[in-house]
């Protein structure tokens, strides 16, 4: 199975939720960075937590920051530190979250600065 990840750039993308298993494929197809943007048990009891995430990110030798945002507002802070990830992360880099929209906000915004 592929990353469905959507590309907003040349060398940043968007993905809908992600799990420590996808963190191996992310690194097959290149990418170098994760941005998880989702906040922990968003989504209930099943959804994978950063700290899973993470691990399974640094061990496919991937960078990974979490990053979580609400859905529908998004703070001058975090669009900073976006911002941020955006100038100093490694790329390719994949942002996630529950459907990908948020992440691609986040980014949109962080880009504008």
């Amino acid at each position: 199975m592929a990353v469905p990840a959507r590309y907003l750039t040349e060398d940043v993308a968007v993905a809908p939720q992600l799990g420590p298993e996808a963190m191996a494929e992310a690194a097959t197809a290149g990418f170098r960075s994760v941005v998880n943007n989702r906040p922990d048990f968003e989504g209930g009891p099943a959804q994978p937590t950063s700290a899973s995430v993470e691990a399974a990110a640094r061990a496919a030798g991937l960078e990974y920051v979490w990053l979580p945002v609400a859905p529908a507002f998004q703070t001058p802070e975090e669009i900073a530190r976006c911002a941020e990830l955006l100038q100093t992360l490694p790329r390719p880099i994949l942002f996630f979250c529950r459907s990908g929209a948020r992440s691609g906000k986040l980014f949109q915004a962080a880009s504008a600065r």
